[in-house]
C-alpha cells in the first residue's frame, strides 16, 4: 500500500485516491453526498443563508465516510491528506458525470 508514500503533487495522488475508491457504493456515496454539497453551496449563495456551507461540509462527509467505513473498508484519505482529498472527491464527481468513472 501507498500509505507511507507523502504526495507531493495531486497528479501522483490521484492513482492512490481512485485506488481507495474501488467499490461501486462507496463511489456512489460520494457522488451523492458530493451532489447534495454542491446543491447546499449554492442554496448558500442564492439565499445568503451562510449556515447551508457548513451543512454541505457535514453531509458531504457523512457520506463519503459512511462509504470508506462501511462499504470500501478502509480510512478516508482526509485524514492523511485533506487538501487533496478535497480536490480528488471533487474530480471523482466530475469523472463520474461525465461517465469516464463507472457508478
Amino acid at each position: 500500500m501507498q500509505h507511507e508514500t507523502s504526495f507531493r503533487t495531486f497528479s501522483d495522488f490521484y492513482p492512490f485516491y481512485l485506488g481507495e475508491h474501488s467499490n461501486r457504493t462507496c463511489r456512489r456515496l460520494h457522488f451523492a453526498g458530493t451532489s447534495i454539497a454542491l446543491s447546499l453551496l449554492i442554496a448558500a449563495a442564492v439565499t445568503q443563508q451562510w449556515w447551508f456551507v457548513a451543512a454541505a461540509l457535514v453531509q458531504g462527509y457523512a457520506f463519503a465516510w459512511a462509504g470508506h467505513f462501511f462499504f470500501e473498508h478502509n480510512r478516508p484519505a482526509t485524514f492523511k491528506y485533506p487538501i487533496f482529498s478535497f480536490m480528488g472527491d471533487w474530480r471523482l464527481w466530475w469523472e463520474i458525470l461525465i461517465g469516464r468513472v463507472r457508478l
